[in-house]
């Protein structure tokens, strides 16, 4: 199916990704309607960084996606659904996994329901790397173990196999993409790239990280929504699991010192022992297999390798040391 002028629906809009995505949405000649959650100050998230003259073709709605009744109306009447909606921080997990599972499991039951009563055409649901855990073999293909290492990852697999039995059990038309870690500009500072970003933007030489020996494979965020872009427009992802990664693996530490070179900035690490995950909760290695992605939705990573790593960073370097966008940021505090 092809989405330039179709209808749609991006949960978690107002988001790091939700936004990149409702922008690239935009530029096809979607329709899109957003769906935010609620605050009593009206805020659209990073979607208030679109253009004025851009959102002819935006609805924004404000909502829960504990609320059924609430998802139904707004799914009502739409091509496909980008399922993005989601808690998303691992420390957060550990404090309140109650809210995880409420937000996480039910609210996907929610959007899944609500597409299948609906007869939406085609339903995109966010996964995340972190549901394979540790790496058993590298790279990573959809076949590996799933583990729940944090209450967040249990809480994610347990929305992709709902995702996964609407299909099997009532035919609905999901296809899962399962990025690996993202980075690029609006993130949160929870996160270890813009974590390090943005110390070192305000001046700091000595930084506070966790652990610096887990790798990851990351993946810049036009990569990502580009290949969202691709799952929606493949028929032969429907019902399918699909990687979305770089196929390069690098260490916290060695990311650490990328940043700093490309920042030319002098660079000394302090660990801090409360961005440390549990023991037996840390992910010690990612590392995608992206094969299926390019067989079943002809994606594959612009940025991918060493080379388009640093080329990201540079771009993603470049937002944050923005004085606008760094002034957004709490670097002198850990963020959950």
């Amino acid at each position: 199916m092809k989405l330039a002028g179709s209808s749609v629906v991006v949960t978690g809009a107002g988001g790091f990704i939700g936004s990149h995505l409702v922008e690239a949405l935009l530029a096809r000649g979607c329709h899109v309607k957003a769906l935010v959650r609620y605050d009593s100050k009206s805020s659209w998230g990073w979607l208030e960084q679109i253009p004025t003259d851009a959102r002819a073709r935006l609805e924004v709605c404000a909502g829960d996606l504990r609320d059924q009744l609430g998802v139904r109306k707004h799914v009502a009447g739409c091509d496909t659904i980008f399922h993005l909606g989601a808690l998303i921080g691992i420390p957060y997990s550990y404090v309140a996994p109650d809210a995880y599972v409420d937000v996480n499991v039910k609210g996907t039951l929610n959007v899944l329901q609500a597409a299948r009563d609906h007869g939406v055409k085609r339903v995109v649901h966010t996964s995340t790397s972190e549901v394979y855990g540790t790496a058993r073999f590298v790279p990573i293909t959809e076949e590996h173990p799933l583990q729940g290492q944090s209450p967040y990852s249990a809480t994610k697999i347990g929305a992709d196999q709902l995702a996964m039995s609407f299909h099997s059990s009532f035919g609905t038309p999901v296809a899962i993409a399962r990025p690996f870690n993202t980075y690029g500009p609006r993130q949160s500072a929870r996160a270890i790239i813009p974590t390090i970003i943005t110390q070192l933007a305000a001046g700091k030489r000595t930084i506070r990280l966790g652990s610096l020996h887990p790798t990851r494979d990351f993946n810049y965020v036009a990569d990502t929504v580009g290949g969202f872009l691709a799952i929606a427009e493949s028929d032969a992802a429907v019902g399918q699991v699909i990687n979305l990664g770089s196929n390069f693996e690098v260490s916290m530490g060695e990311t650490a010192e990328t940043i700093a070179r490309l920042m030319g900035a002098p660079l000394e690490i302090e660990l801090d022992e409360q961005r440390v995950r549990p023991g037996q909760s840390e992910v010690e290695r990612l590392w995608a297999d992206n094969t299926k992605a390019k067989e079943l939705a002809k994606w594959s990573p612009a940025y991918g390798g060493r080379e388009g790593f640093e080329r990201g960073l540079a771009a993603t370097i470049a937002w944050f040391t923005n004085v606008d966008h760094l002034k957004l940021y709490k670097s002198d505090r850990y963020t959950l």
